[in-house]
Parts: C-alpha cells; sequence; structure tokens
C-alpha cells in the first residue's frame, strides 16, 4: 500500500491509537472510557497543547445544513458518550460536527449495576446496559450554560437526547420529556427523544403509536410557546428509534412523524439482538442483557434508513447511527439516504481521528 503526504500522517497516527487501544482493552471498559476523557480533558486544558490536538484531528468541512443548522461537518458523536455534558471542550476540539449529550432525565439516578459496559473486540461491538445515568437535567442544563459562556467561538452543535427516569410510570412519560425540554431549550441546538434503548424497563413501549404521539405533540406546543416566549425559532425535534422495530412499526413512526412533522429521525439506536456474532454463546450469556452496538447493526440499521428515505420520498431528513466505522460506511449511509451520520462504537474502535478520517473520504 502506497500512502502519500496527509494519507500517510492518518495512517500512522491511527496506527499508534491501535496500540494505545489494545493496552487500553485490558482494562474494566466502563472506567477506561472516563480514565480516557479526564486524560483528555486535561491536556486540552493547556491551550498551546489543544491547538496541536486541533490541528491533528479537525476536519476541513464538508459543511452541511440540516434542521437549518449549520453542521460544520457531517459526522457527530452518538448520545451516550458524553451524558452529563463533561466534555464538549475535547470532543470539539477532536473535529466532531455535532454532539449529543444525554439520554438526560429530569432526576439525577445511577443506572444500572455494574459492570454494565462490554467489549465484543471479535465482532467490533460493544453491549450496554447502562439505564440512563446522568446527574439530572438541572445540573445538566447549569453545564451547559456555562459552556456556551466560555466556547468562544466554537461552532460546535449541541442536541439533547432526552428520556424519562426509571421509577416514571409510562402514562405519566410524558411529563418528563417536557421537564427535559424546557430545562434544556436555551442551551442544546435540537433535540432528540429517546423510547428506544432497551436498558429501562418499559421503555420501547412509547414507540407504540398512541404513547408516542402524546409525547411529540405535547413537545410541538411547549416548543411553540418556548421559541414565542424567547423570541428565538423553534427547536428541531427529532425521534431515535430501534432497529428492532417491524415495517409496520416502521410505518406507523413515518406516519407520526410526517403528521407532526418531526425534525427528522436517528436511525438507529442499539439492538437486543445477537445474531451473527462471532463471539462465542458463554461470552454472551456472561455478559447477559444489554443493547448491541457496533458492526453488527450496520445492514439492519442502513436498511432502515434506506426504507425510510424511499418512503418518504426524502422529505424525512436522517441522522444514520449504527455500525459507522470509516469514510466508506458513511457514503453508503449517506447515498442510502441520510443527511448526517452518528459515531460512537466506531470512536472506541478507531481513535480521536475518526471525524477527520471519515470526513477526507466523503
Amino acid at each position: 500500500m502506497i500512502l502519500e503526504g496527509n494519507e500517510e500522517e492518518v495512517y500512522l497516527r491511527a496506527s499508534m491509537y491501535k496500540i494505545l487501544r489494545n493496552i487500553l482493552f485490558f482494562f474494566p471498559t466502563e472506567s477506561v472510557h472516563y480514565f480516557s476523557m479526564n486524560g483528555l480533558k486535561m491536556l486540552c486544558s493547556l491551550g498551546f497543547l489543544r491547538k496541536g490536538i486541533r490541528g491533528w484531528t479537525v476536519p476541513k468541512g464538508p459543511e452541511k445544513e440540516v434542521f437549518g443548522l449549520p453542521f460544520r461537518n457531517p459526522v457527530g458523536l452518538g448520545a451516550g458518550f458524553d451524558k452529563n455534558a463533561r466534555y464538549l471542550r475535547e470532543l470539539d476540539a477532536l473535529g466532531f460536527g455535532s454532539v449529543e449529550i444525554g439520554t438526560v432525565t429530569p432526576l439525577a439516578q445511577a443506572g444500572n449495576d455494574k459492570p454494565r459496559l462490554f467489549r465484543l473486540p471479535e465482532d467490533q461491538a460493544l453491549i450496554n446496559r447502562m439505564g440512563f445515568n446522568n446527574e439530572g437535567v438541572v445540573v445538566i442544563a447549569q453545564r451547559l450554560k456555562e459552556w456556551r459562556q466560555n466556547a468562544g467561538f466554537s461552532n460546535l452543535i449541541v442536541g439533547g437526547n432526552i428520556g424519562k427516569n426509571k421509577i416514571t410510570p409510562n402514562e405519566e412519560a410524558w411529563k418528563d420529556y417536557e421537564i427535559c425540554f424546557r430545562a434544556l431549550f436555551q442551551q442544546v441546538d435540537y433535540f432528540v427523544v429517546n423510547v428506544s434503548s432497551p436498558n429501562t424497563p418499559g421503555l420501547r413501549a412509547l414507540q407504540e403509536k398512541d404513547a408516542l404521539g402524546q409525547i411529540l405533540r405535547n413537545l410541538q406546543e411547549v416548543n411553540t410557546e418556548l421559541s414565542r416566549k424567547f423570541s428565538i425559532r423553534p427547536r428541531p425535534l427529532l425521534l431515535k428509534i430501534a432497529p428492532d422495530l417491524s415495517k409496520e412499526q416502521i410505518d406507523d413512526v413515518i406516519e407520526l412523524a410526517l403528521e407532526i412533522r418531526l425534525d427528522g429521525l436517528v436511525v438507529a439506536n442499539t439492538t437486543i439482538s445477537r445474531e451473527g456474532l462471532l463471539s462465542t454463546p458463554a461470552k454472551l450469556d456472561a455478559i447477559g442483557a444489554g443493547g448491541l452496538s457496533g458492526a453488527p447493526l450496520k445492514e439492519r440499521a442502513a436498511g432502515i434508513v434506506r426504507y425510510i428515505h424511499n418512503k418518504t420520498g426524502g422529505t424525512l431528513p436522517l441522522i444514520a447511527s449504527g455500525g459507522i466505522f470509516s469514510g466508506e460506511d458513511a457514503k453508503e449511509r449517506i447515498a442510502a439516504g441520510a443527511s448526517l451520520v452518528q459515531v460512537w462504537t466506531g470512536f472506541i474502535y478507531e481513535g480521536p481521528l475518526i471525524a477527520r478520517s471519515i470526513c477526507e473520504r466523503l
């Protein structure tokens, strides 16, 4: 393989990350996540180092306007990575066009018992059953406000992924989503309603048309109310769906999205399926329940993007998520009908140059 100039530089740095990744993979997954991000936070606290990191990682476009928002590039970091909006400066320095914080709930909650995040290196995948662990919307809203005050000329787009507390019964879930929407309205650029995580008991039942309609219609009313109150445009409102929906359920989501005039969909969340994995049944049994993310979702998630795009004639913007590791993956998803892409598991396996490496191949 012959590489020239910039490509050689990116290749060498990616190779260095793979060596580091092999070392990090010896340690517990969740602990290493925070160790790595806190290390990056320390480096980025020094202006000259942060500038150097940006020089390595930040791609030069391509810029794209979606939902009326100016994304500096189409590669975002999906929800669940920076649940509490603690690392926006650092993720900005890594070149992502957008970062989705959360999932945020009204009250702080610890989430499920540890261990709850597991690697499947043979499959380039992760399994998580985090359970919406976060510090609660009041704390996170204040942190976002402080970040915006100190972010200077950052053009990072920040999305707010919102959910319900575990203790909230489904019939009152709409109230939790409204609480989060109101608290974050002035601090995020767009919202994503999360009713598709498999790790909160009963949550996925909210994907049924009637329950979902109640949540989304109420949020659109609140959106209009707050936009008038603060004299700003309504926040784009999106819905994140599961890859395990049937064709009939997807059709219901499409019908509802068009009826309520959602600004888009995020396709898709993690899956409860374990089909076609290379990891041994014994290993999977030892891990237990949780949502699977990464390369095994690639075909299913791409197929749903293609189906929704064709069904709606491209009138409903889509953010593609699930199994995106490379520029080729991103190009395939955009060709299928996506406006933007998000990475998460791909970031873990490919490293801090992922936004740049994808953008340079688009």
